[in-house]
C-alpha cells in the first residue's frame, strides 16, 4: 500500500532475490563476468557444463588461473559428458553442426591434458543414466554464485538462456541448481587417465 505499483514491480521478492541477472542467450553474458567470477572464487569452481569447451576461449589465461586457484586450495571440478556416449551421439544428430558435441568435449579434455596433473583439479564424465539430465542443464558454480543455462530444444549452448544466481539462503534457486550438479557429480565416473593425459 505504501509503494506505487510501478516500484513494487521493480523490487525483487521471494525466490527471485537470487537472480542477479538473466540473459536471453548465453553468448549475451559478458565474457568479463565469467572471468570475474572465476577470479573471485576462493573455495569452489565447478564447471558442470556438458562440454565446457568455450571457457578456454572466454576466460583469459584460464588454465593458468585454474592452476593458481587449485594450488591455493580452491577445489576445481569439471563434469563433462561422455564423448562416446549414446546421449552425446543423439545430441550431435539433433544439433547437426560442424563443431560436434564430442569434439567440444575433446577440446576440454585436451586443455586439461595440457595443464598436466594438478592437485585439486578433478574431472568426471556424467553417468550414462544421468546424461540426459546433464546435457539439458549446465551449471557453473563459483563459490556462492552460479551461471545456469537450461538448454532449449535443438539449440546449442550459446543460443540458450543464462541466469546469473547468487546464494541468499538454503533452499533457494542457487541451492536447487547446485544440488542438481552435485547429484550428477556423485553419480559420475572419473575420466580415464588416457583421456586426459
Amino acid at each position: 500500500m505504501l509503494w506505487p505499483k510501478s516500484v513494487r514491480n521493480r523490487l525483487r521478492a521471494g525466490g527471485d532475490q537470487e537472480i542477479v541477472q538473466s540473459y536471453p542467450y548465453r553468448s549475451a553474458c559478458p565474457s568479463t563476468l565469467w572471468a570475474d567470477l572465476v577470479a573471485e572464487a576462493d573455495d569452489e569452481l565447478f564447471f558442470a557444463g556438458y562440454t565446457s569447451y568455450f571457457l578456454w576461449t572466454q576466460v583469459p589465461a584460464f588454465a593458468q588461473t585454474l592452476r593458481r586457484k587449485a594450488e591455493s586450495g580452491c577445489r576445481v571440478r569439471f563434469l563433462l559428458g561422455d564423448p562416446n556416449g549414446a546421449v552425446t551421439r543423439q545430441r550431435e544428430e539433433i544439433e547437426d553442426v560442424t563443431l560436434t558435441v564430442s569434439t567440444r568435449i575433446s577440446m576440454t579434455l585436451e586443455q586439461l591434458d595440457r595443464m598436466g596433473p594438478v592437485e585439486g583439479v578433478e574431472a568426471r564424465f556424467s553417468a550414462a543414466a544421468d546424461a540426459v539430465n546433464h546435457i539439458s542443464l549446465s551449471v557453473f558454480r563459483f563459490d556462492d554464485q552460479a551461471l545456469v543455462t537450461p538448454h532449449l530444444a535443438r539449440l546449442v549452448g550459446h543460443d540458450s538462456p543464462l541466469m546469473h544466481l547468487r546464494r541468499r539462503a538454503d533452499g533457494g534457486m542457487f541451492s536447487r541448481f547446485a544440488e542438481h550438479a552435485e547429484e550428477l557429480w556423485m553419480g559420475g565416473v572419473p575420466v580415464p587417465a588416457e583421456r586426459v593425459r
